[in-house]
């Protein structure tokens, strides 16, 4: 982690102290986060009367319903049941922090890391590197631990990136999420689920709705008439009564090459050139 004396550190399931004191004996303040008011009093008792005891602050509650706090760094040996959201939590957190230094299941921390075309490329991998650079640091085998769990655990480096991509997340998650139902499907076989139609065909008319609306708005001032009559195609998009967005989504696909393509081997550019071929189009995905 590379921790400084400057640093205030976020550690999640602090336990009764063991990485806790480490810490506090290196850096300016830790913010510990733990749900079990028993272990709460096991940390306490452990720094009461020491130098370490004003350099500790503990955040009772579930840290997955609670704002995190500023920090520099996150290191914690997470409960593993709230592995993924609490990393989107993270990654979604301002501002920005410098790193998090975090051990998951070995399964989960593989899949982070993976690349397209491996076998536990899935979306998880591809939402994860959008936003953070990630590293394998080492793996951490069951009989550290005491009583030994049931799997192995590895201790990954996760980055943001700062900027981050000027893409919006929901918008994103929304297209990864259907193309990676069926990861071995190609992208235009997804696509012909009815449940996906009936959301895209949905957000499409509210697309349309809402430029019209603007349209309407704007050939009401005199003033800006000729700029609208110029601008036509861009305010007013209007729907035939024969439209059919399982044929738009089609089209779409073919017309950016991804029709016959699958989410297992695609990365980052692939698909923000497929949603940005969905988003001219005027089809979103949240």
């Amino acid at each position: 982690a590379a921790l400084r004396r400057t640093d205030v550190i976020l550690e999640v399931g602090p336990g009764t102290g063991n990485l806790t004191v480490k810490m506090l004996e290196k850096v300016k303040k830790v913010i510990a986060c733990e749900i079990d008011p028993r272990l709460v009093g096991e940390l306490q008792k452990r720094v009461q009367g020491t130098c370490l005891a004003n350099k500790l602050e503990i955040k009772v509650g579930d840290v997955l319903k609670t704002d995190l706090p500023f920090f520099d760094a996150c290191v914690a040996n997470l409960p593993y049941q709230i592995s993924s959201p609490f990393v989107f939590k993270l990654l979604l957190h301002r501002p920005f922090f410098r790193c998090a230094i975090l051990m998951f299941q070995r399964e989960f921390a593989l899949r982070l890391v993976a690349k397209p075309g491996t076998k536990l490329y899935c979306r998880l991998s591809i939402n994860t590197q959008l936003l953070a650079r990630v590293d394998h640091l080492m793996k951490v085998g069951k009989n550290n631990f005491r009583p030994p769990p049931k799997v192995e655990s590895s201790v990954v480096r996760i980055e943001p990136k700062n900027p981050p991509p000027p893409i919006n997340f929901q918008e994103w998650d929304g297209l990864v999420r259907i193309a990676f139902v069926r990861k071995n499907k190609t992208l235009s076989a997804a696509f012909k689920s009815s449940a996906v139609e009936q959301l895209l065909d949905h957000n499409y008319r509210i697309h349309c709705s809402l430029h019209n609306t603007v349209s309407s708005f704007f050939n009401t001032l005199n003033s800006i008439s000729v700029y609208c009559d110029l601008h036509t195609d861009f305010f007013i998009r209007e729907i035939p009564e024969n439209f059919k967005i399982a044929e738009k989504i089609q089209t779409v696909l073919k017309n950016t090459g991804y029709s016959e393509k699958r989410a297992r081997s695609m990365d980052i550019d692939d698909f923000i050139r497929v949603l940005h071929g969905f988003n001219a189009e005027g089809i979103h995905f949240s």
